[in-house]
This record gives structure tokens, C-alpha cells and sequence, in this order.
């Protein structure tokens, strides 16, 4: 039997989460913003200023990304409200199907929606640089980071980013040891700053014959591409840029001319280096926003020890300093007469799903 006041309801409870989520996103300042944009673009030293008038239209694409979203989800709340006076009205229940796939897809969009409100750092909205090293394991590591890098391009693909690869460093037999990669897409350092830091992995190792248990650590650092920021400024007397060669297949620009640009940065001991790119030029300009990025984000980090928001040391690419750990791997478990588990595999998906055998198996010790 078809509720409507339960369907109601839920449509309240929907709008309501829906105009917090507006308020925290200012939707009306960034109405007003919109409409000044458009004026801008009209004059005439805008339009003979490409680079303002790039910056506008970033800008402005990012204020009707915030707009637009917040008034499809009104407009999903109205259209299913009309739905529920019309199955009230004719009594076709037929429709509820069609109803409560609307009221999903509204709720999926204002999730998403809410959570966007919480990005509303200085530098979320902004595209990221991430870097990924491998750590301790050798060649298992490597092939951790490769795996790691997939995942995380698939993940942007999921969430519309786009994803530009900067410079790759091989493994020696396996897998990558170091890889730097740009993405792109709104709010794109707002969504992956959480996963800066340390990963471990637990599994059986496939370059193992004696298919042992391996762990492997690899790191992954997060930076916001920021343009035209006043907070960093590079002396050239600090950094010292080498042209070489790059590595891997390429055309004959590419084999023929030093195009490969790295920039050490000796106060802090920053190095950066790009040749994905077909040009000397093109690298040399990619490796200088890494740098400004990697730059900015150690501003970051120190501002945050200053305020205790940040603490603990910078941690080492091995055990203890993981924060997220992904585990592949059956435990195979001895019989022990104190307890009475027997010789068997227990699936640890998990890290909370180990440590709560471990409890149990140390109770019964």
C-alpha cells in the first residue's frame, strides 16, 4: 500500500540536508559572483588579456558547477513530490517503482552535494600533483605502486578527473618505482589530500616460487596546482635545472634532443623532473608548478604544526608508518590446544578484521 505522507517525508529530510548543503556552499554570493563574471568578460582589456581572461572562465566554470548541482537536486525533489500528488490523485501504483529510483538517484546527488560543501578549504577546489614512491619490499613494492597507481586513476576516471602522467621511473624488474601525475577536475585536491601518506600491502607474492607472505610499502604525497600564487616565490640563485635526455619510447624530437628537465631546489633539498611533455620548454614550465606545488604544500604542513593540527614526524616509507593497510592474503592458523583453532584460512579483508581475531585468539590464550 502506497504512503505518501512516508514519502514525504523522506523528500523533507532530503530538502533540508539539500539547503545546508547550499548554505555552506554560498550559493547565493556565487550567484551574485556569476553574474559579475559575465560582466567582466564583456570588457574590452579582458578579452586582450588571455591569461585573466583564462583565470575568469576557471572561475566561473567552477561557481555553475556549484550552481547547477544544487538546482538539479531541487528539481529532482519537485519532480518526485509532483509524482506522489499523482499516484494520490489516480491511484497508479505502478508509478512507486518509478518513484523510489528517483528518490535514490536525489539522494546519491545531494550526498554528493553535501559532501562538496565540506571541501571548502583555501586550496579544494584546485587540481592536484600526486607523486608515488615505492618503499621497503624491492620488487614487490614496485608492483605495489604500479597497482596503486591504477587505482587511483581508475577512481578519477570515476569521478570525471582527468588524469596526465608527468614522469615515470621503471622498476628494475617490475613495476614503477617513482611515478608523478597531474589531476584535473574540480575539487580534485579537496577529494585525494586524505591520501597522502604511507600504504601497505599484505599478500602472496607473485615473484615468490615459495608463494610466501610479503608486505610492501609504497608513499603517496598530495599538492595543490595552484596558478599565479604570490605565497611562493623562487629565487633563481636556489635552484639549479639540468637538461638531459628521456627515457623510454619517443619520437625523433624526443631521441635526438635533450627535451627531459629536473630542478633541484637547494634550501629544501626539493627535486622535480618532467619529460612526458614534447618539448624542452613545456617540461621545464610543468617542473616548475611541481615545484611551486611541493613548495606550497610544505607551507601548508608547517602552518598546520604551528597551529597542532598536524603532528608527528614526516614518517618513513615501513611498518608503523602506514595509514591505510590492504590485505590479500589467507592467515593460515595452527592448531593450539590451548584454544582449539585448527589448521585452516581465514579471509582478512581488512585490517579491523585481524586485529578482532588477534583479540579473540590472545582472550582465549
Amino acid at each position: 500500500m502506497f504512503k505518501a505522507d512516508d514519502y514525504r517525508l523522506r523528500l523533507k529530510a532530503l530538502s533540508e540536508t539539500l539547503d545546508e548543503a547550499a548554505y555552506a556552499l554560498d550559493i547565493e554570493h556565487q550567484k551574485v559572483r556569476r553574474s559579475e563574471i559575465l560582466a567582466e568578460q564583456q570588457k574590452e582589456e579582458v578579452w586582450n588579456n588571455l591569461e585573466l581572461s583564462a583565470k575568469l572562465g576557471r572561475e566561473l566554470s567552477v561557481i555553475e558547477n556549484k550552481i547547477s548541482v544544487v538546482e538539479d537536486s531541487r528539481k529532482a525533489i519537485n519532480d518526485a513530490l509532483e509524482i506522489i500528488n499523482l499516484i494520490e490523485e489516480t491511484g497508479e501504483e505502478e508509478l512507486v517503482t518509478e518513484l523510489n529510483e528517483m528518490l535514490q538517484s536525489a539522494e546519491e546527488e545531494i550526498e554528493q552535494t553535501r559532501i562538496r560543501a565540506l571541501l571548502r578549504g583555501k586550496y579544494d577546489v584546485s587540481n592536484a600533483l600526486l607523486s608515488l614512491h615505492s618503499g621497503a619490499g624491492g620488487t614487490e613494492a614496485c608492483d605495489w605502486t604500479s597497482m596503486l597507481y591504477r587505482m587511483y586513476c581508475r577512481y578519477c576516471e570515476s569521478m570525471n578527473f582527468k588524469v596526465f602522467e608527468l614522469d615515470r621511473e621503471a622498476g628494475d624488474e617490475a613495476g614503477i618505482k617513482r611515478v608523478d601525475f597531474r589531476v584535473e577536475g574540480v575539487n580534485a585536491y579537496g577529494f585525494l589530500k586524505a591520501e597522502m601518506g604511507v600504504h601497505r600491502l599484505v599478500r602472496i607474492s607473485p615473484f615468490d616460487s615459495n608463494k610466501r607472505r610479503h608486505t610492501s610499502f609504497a608513499s603517496l604525497e598530495v599538492m595543490p596546482q595552484v596558478e599565479d600564487n604570490d605565497e611562493i616565490q623562487i629565487d633563481d640563485k636556489e635552484i639549479r635545472i639540468d637538461i638531459y635526455h628521456s627515457g623510454g619510447a619517443g619520437g625523433q624530437n624526443v631521441n635526438k634532443v635533450a627535451t627531459a628537465v629536473r630542478i633541484t631546489h637547494f634550501p629544501t633539498g626539493i627535486v622535480v623532473q618532467c619529460q612526458n611533455e614534447r618539448s624542452q620548454l613545456q617540461n621545464k614550465e610543468m617542473c616548475f608548478e611541481m615545484l611551486k606545488a611541493k613548495l606550497l604544500e610544505k607551507k601548508i604542513l608547517e602552518r598546520q604544526a604551528e597551529d597542532s593540527a598536524l603532528k608527528g614526524d614526516v614518517k618513513k616509507i615501513e611498518w608503523g608508518s602506514q595509514i591505510r593497510s590492504y590485505v590479500f592474503c589467507p592467515y593460515t592458523l595452527v592448531k593450539d590446544h590451548r584454544t582449539g583453532y585448527e589448521n585452516g584460512n581465514v579471509q582478512a579483508v581488512m585490517d579491523g578484521d585481524i586485529q578482532g581475531f588477534i583479540i579473540d585468539y590472545l582472550k582465549k590464550v
